[in-house]
């Protein structure tokens, strides 16, 4: 019984570093896109992202909703892949279009600006 118990727990141990590890490198991806934020904000702004997604990727509804983009929680992977197969009516940005570093770069851009405000940050949202 007892060396049941203590495989049990050294398998819950290992498979709980695992996670750990994943999560770990998921967040350093996010943090790391090995991107430029100041060529990104020049291309995101050149590119016409802020016609939609607004000067800070606040969102907007120009043409519908676009979502707020700044601070997104998308892994670098997942927005690029979402730049070159997007949903709906965005239009869709290929690698001949916007090479992969140009991509990166945005998303640096966007992962510098300060993202949403939580709502009990917002006085007007809290009467």
């Amino acid at each position: 019984m007892g060396s049941v118990f203590s495989r049990t727990i050294a398998v819950l141990a290992v498979s709980g570093l695992a996670v750990l590890g994943a999560l770990g490198t998921l967040a350093q991806s996010q943090e790391s896109s090995g991107g430029d934020s100041i060529n990104g904000k020049r291309v995101y702004i050149a590119a016409g992202c802020f016609e939609c997604h607004g000067r800070v990727g606040q969102g907007g509804a120009y043409t519908g909703p676009a979502p707020v983009v700044a601070k997104t929680v998308l892994p670098v992977e997942a927005f690029v892949a979402f730049l070159r197969e997007p949903p709906n009516n965005m239009p869709a940005y290929t690698a001949s279009v916007l090479p992969d570093k140009a991509a990166l770069d945005i998303y640096a851009y966007l992962q510098s600006l300060p993202g949403p405000r939580p709502p009990k940050d917002i006085p007007m949202l809290n009467d």
